[in-house]
């Protein structure tokens, strides 16, 4: 490690301790050590910040290269069985083990050139999983692993038939981020080891398999699929789902993959994808992966979308029929060019990932729908984070978390991806958005296909925008915004006059001046209404509950996100009428950003955990492990 990086790893030290509120774990933080203090023997003990301290994996003496994977989905017993051939380089020639990680996994055997090779697989740790150890031989540069998964591999989903949209079919999504993708494939599960792979995926003859990889639209449905992934990624973006998928194109190198009742309202709604994908190139370099198709997951998937390459896992709860909440589409197309090609080295580095993905959200919205829609959402965006940093531990609020002895999965906040976007806004506005931009084309391109930690990026920052622009930019402001909780004092400030109207009908209805028939509402789009409810007091009487949902039918809304955030307005208020809704809602959706603000406040009254107990019991066999992981301790 350099002097620089020890500076760094040391300041970003001096301000960690504690766990999220997000976090499944009662893990403390590694004890404090200042620059100044620290002594030799301290220094070897403070973090690497290259290491990546969730996996067991030994990359940096022996390194994976390429996956071949030939796997059979079993239905019936709920695993995936068959095998992985992994191909390595030796780093280091004098290397004789290969280390992988693994999560659950049966490992049956591992062969080279024919021949039994030694293994051991160790014990479990919670949190990671078991190392598996193979002996290689000197003349060995691949093995065939033999396994098969467990059926409550974390980052495997297997539906039934009754929990699909169709009814007829099963169904099976994995999800792989962070360190899931272990518990389906042993391999080096790092983001820091990149790998090209294919992948022969045999399913019944009714169902049809896609993948993160080059998927034919016209494919033959006949129970054999094969895949090819050229281009190298990181495990946590290998991806599969296997139902009863139909295709429908929206653009020459877009579509969407979903089950047929929802296709054409899919492809309607993400119509604009295309578009999407043309600005971006425009503004920001070429699209380096072929098609960008989305798969429209049922409604049981933890997440709002997620990035795999070639084919991002989309949530139908997105799906509101006027594309107000297609910025969804924008973030994980986004991560084509920040995440998939230019990738986090490890979690503590996830705002790379995350933060310039927002950033890129944000100007694609605004390239595509204009400034009144960019500003609304940043707005959003803005509150959203506040609303994290007033609820999370301080050095949760640091963009370079410190997440050793945790769950990786805690790193997940408006911290990296708001506060991500923010300080990049405010490079923006220092230098001027041309030159910004410049500086984006030649990052992307620089580390097109590498993984980089947040020390890399600041000696990439040194060299181009710092120097460049010395007269404007700050080092230690910099550091400031990544090393330090909170948001820097003179960040900018997102602003829309569209809100002007919403805030002054709001604070007229609260103060009795109007009623809610009177409120001209009329023009108003699904942002505001958001603006409007997420504004509201902590405390709202009955009387005044009953006046906006009889006028507006909130209760009933059928956009997932205005329901969502009334669904919480009336649980902190006990809204009763809402509760049939409630109860309706939080057994149909499985994305966590939805349901467990709902599940935390329903816990805080002994009332509202009845509530949420039965709930959680009724959609637990439907929901992803990831949400019953995430829910769990707010019912116990």
């Amino acid at each position: 490690m350099n002097i620089k990086s020890i500076v760094l790893a040391l300041l970003a030290l001096s301000m960690l301790s504690g766990c999220t509120e997000n976090s499944t774990s009662s893990t403390t933080a590694t004890p404090l050590v200042t620059q100044s203090s620290a002594s030799n023997d301290t220094l070897k003990n403070t973090m690497q910040v290259d290491k990546d301290y969730h996996s067991f994996a030994n990359p940096e003496a022996v390194r994976v290269t390429h996956l071949n994977l030939d796997l059979t989905v079993d239905f019936a017993e709920k695993v995936l069985k068959g095998t992985a051939l992994l191909e390595f380089e030796r780093v280091d020639a004098t290397a004789t083990q290969l280390i992988l990680d693994t999560r659950d996994l049966t490992i049956e055997s591992v062969k080279a050139k024919g021949k039994a090779l030694d293994f051991e697989l160790a014990d479990t740790d919670s949190f990671l999983g078991a190392a598996l150890t193979i002996e290689i031989p000197n003349n060995v540069n691949k093995v065939e692993i033999s396994y098969q998964t467990s059926p409550e591999a974390s980052g495997v989903q297997w539906l039934t038939p009754e929990q699909t949209a169709g009814k007829q079919h099963p169904f099976l999504f994995t999800q792989a981020q962070a360190i899931h993708a272990r518990s389906f494939i042993p391999l080096q599960d790092s983001p820091q080891v990149r790998v090209t792979y294919k992948a022969t995926i045999r399913t019944p003859k009714e169902l049809l398999a896609v993948m993160s990889a080059s998927n034919d639209p016209d494919t033959e449905r006949d129970g054999v699929y094969e895949f090819s992934m050229p281009q190298p990624i990181p495990a946590y973006l290998i991806a599969l789902a296997v139902g009863d998928l139909h295709f429908k194109a929206m653009g020459e190198r877009t579509g969407v993959y979903s089950e047929q009742g929802i296709l054409d309202a899919a492809a309607a709604e993400f119509s604009d994808t295309e578009s999407m994908l043309i600005a971006t190139e425009k503004a920001f370099g070429p699209y380096s992966w072929d098609r960008y198709d989305l798969l429209i997951l049922p409604p049981s998937f933890p997440f709002g979308g997620m990035e795999n390459p070639r084919l991002s896992f989309i949530t139908p709860t997105v799906i509101a029929g006027d594309k107000s909440l297609v910025a969804l589409i924008a973030h994980e197309l986004a991560h084509s060019w920040s995440g998939n090609t230019v990738t986090n080295a490890t979690w503590r580095d996830l705002w790379l990932n995350e933060g310039f993905t927002t950033y890129l959200t944000y100007r694609i919205m605004q390239m595509i729908y204009g400034d009144e829609r960019f500003e609304m959402e940043a707005v959003l965006g803005r509150q959203d984070l506040q609303a994290d940093i007033d609820s999370l531990a301080a050095n949760d609020q640091i963009m370079a978390i410190d997440l050793r002895g945790r769950d990786p999965d805690d790193v997940f906040s408006n911290i990296p991806y708001e506060k991500g976007a923010l300080f990049l806004r405010e490079l923006e506005h220092k230098v001027g958005r041309d030159n910004f931009d410049q500086f984006l084309l030649g990052y992307f391109d620089n580390f097109a296909f590498k993984s980089i930690t947040t020390d890399q990026f600041l000696s990439y920052l040194e060299q181009t925008l710092l120097k460049e622009h010395s007269d404007k930019l700050s080092k230690q402001r910099i550091e400031q915004w990544i090393f330090e909780p909170g948001v820097p004092e003179g960040a900018p400030v997102p602003e829309s006059d569209a809100f002007s109207v919403v805030d002054q009908a709001r604070n007229d209805w609260l103060t009795g001046k109007i009623q809610a028939d009177k409120i001209d509402s009329e023009k108003w789009v699904v942002h505001q209404w958001l603006y409007f409810l997420n504004n509201m007091p902590e405390t709202l009487t009955q009387a005044q509950l009953a006046d906006l949902d009889s006028e507006f039918s909130l209760t009933s809304s059928p956009n997932n996100e205005i329901a969502h955030s009334w669904l919480l307005i009336s649980v902190n208020n006990w809204y009763q009428p809402a509760f049939s809704r409630l109860h309706d809602y939080l057994t149909s959706i499985g994305r966590n950003k939805l349901v467990k603000p709902l599940y935390k406040a329903l816990s805080q009254t002994p009332e509202g955990k009845v509530m949420a107990q039965k709930a959680f019991a009724e959609a637990k066999a439907g929901y992803h492990p990831l949400t019953v992981k995430a829910n769990q301790g707010f019912v116990e």
